[in-house]
């Protein structure tokens, strides 16, 4: 049993560290800044006291990342408690008031009593780059659907026959056209001609089609809405940024493919139906690609978000519901894998269509299947072999 415990309530500028022994009293209790030569201070002075220390921190990431690596160096036991839980703690200790040190010394409390708290340990270098990038696609397809709502938003106001012509999430080349005529006068006095071989200088396919959208509109509307001329050259600069998203986004998918190839699991994870180089990055990014760390199979499903939890109370049993805590971004990979699979893969279809007939809808017949490919997946990684639809051995047990 370790000899102290000391929790970190982790911030971006600063840590206080608060450091308690067996029954709970403080034995030190530090502001320091997040530096290194401060955290390695910190850390020596605390196995000055003590060579058997449990570390405890309430974030696994951001302004914490350097004082986790410092300790995961020093091959110190660490462990992570949400900042939720250290939250619904507080309210168990003496004071209503919030501090610092308060946060840190029911960290630490909570590391010394709990035995359920996920250790942190060396990241693969794979995952954290595949986790950044992701991340970072997250980010840029946010911002796309953003800018692309809020163009749309602005022709409504001024032109509503060019905003219903044209599918602008999917059509390139009607972002193309809107950044050089955005208005129906523009587009009516260049003409369909005209329009269609400036479509074609710029490498756009089908561009009579499109070219005729948008005259078409143009004819259905003669009238100038006050402030047209502004609300068009908003729209033509929302159109160029959302081409430039999407070749940014190119230029990650690139990177994340790339990266992806070179982890160990990379061809067991993509062989699950469903699963492509963007989800299979998304869950070796979420997951650490270790299933080591979760424990069993069960385990990450509760992480995702696929194991629902009790809720009974008095005479209601079997009261089921998903989990409050979990990661939405995992849940979301099974979601759309296992969507998928339900429409291409013959045993993951098969699946789906018996919970139909046991009157599940469709989202619940999907999470349905989501779950049982995770169990597969685990399976699959754990013995490092590849999917197939027959269970191996079945043609020799045949035989």
């Amino acid at each position: 049993m370790p000899d102290l415990w000391a929790g970190t309530d982790a911030g971006k500028a600063e840590h206080h560290c608060t450091v308690i022994d067996a029954d709970a009293t403080v034995v030190l209790s530090r502001r320091v800044t997040n530096n290194e030569p401060e955290l390695l201070e910190l850390i020596a002075d605390v196995l000055d006291i003590s060579d058997e220390v449990t570390w405890a921190v309430d974030l696994n990431a951001g302004g914490a990342g350097l004082l986790i690596t410092l300790l995961v160096n020093h091959g110190q036991k660490l462990l992570y408690i949400p900042g939720s839980a250290v939250h619904h703690a507080s309210g168990a200790y003496r004071g209503s008031g919030k501090t610092d040190a308060k946060d840190a010394f029911v960290i630490a409390d909570q590391a010394r009593m709990r035995r359920d708290l996920q250790p942190l340990a060396a990241e693969d270098e794979i995952a954290v780059d595949l986790r950044i990038l992701t991340a970072r696609r997250y980010d840029l397809t946010a911002d796309r659907t953003r800018a692309i709502n809020r163009m749309r938003a602005q022709m409504l106001e001024y032109f509503p026959a060019l905003e219903r012509a044209y599918e602008y999430n999917v059509s390139k080349a009607a972002l193309l056209l809107l950044t050089g005529y955005q208005t129906p006068a523009a587009l009516r006095r260049i003409g369909k001609n005209r329009l269609a071989t400036w479509l074609k200088n710029r490498k756009v396919r089908n561009a009579p089609a499109i070219a005729a959208k948008a005259i078409e509109a143009a004819e259905a509307q003669h009238t100038a809405v006050p402030g047209e001329k502004t609300a068009a050259a908003m729209v033509a600069r929302l159109a160029r940024e959302v081409i430039a998203l999407d070749e940014e986004i190119a230029e990650i998918d690139k990177l994340i493919e790339g990266r992806f190839r070179e982890h160990q699991h990379a061809e067991v994870i993509t062989s699950l139906p469903g699963i492509g180089t963007l989800l299979g990055a998304e869950f070796i990014a979420l997951t650490g690609g270790n299933m080591d760390a979760f424990g069993s199979a069960d385990c990450l499903a509760g992480v995702a978000g696929l194991a629902p939890v009790p809720r009974d109370s008095g005479n209601v049993k079997g009261n089921l519901r998903r989990p409050r805590r979990y990661s939405r971004r995992l849940l979301r990979m099974c979601y759309l894998a296992a969507q998928v699979a339900a429409y291409h893969c013959p045993v993951s279809k098969a699946f789906y269509q018996r919970k139909r007939a046991e009157g599940k809808n469709h989202k619940q017949a999907v999470l349905a299947l989501a779950r049982r490919r995770l169990n597969v997946l685990w399976a699959l990684i754990r013995d490092n072999r590849t999917f197939e639809i027959s269970p191996p051995g079945q043609d020799a047990a045949a035989a």
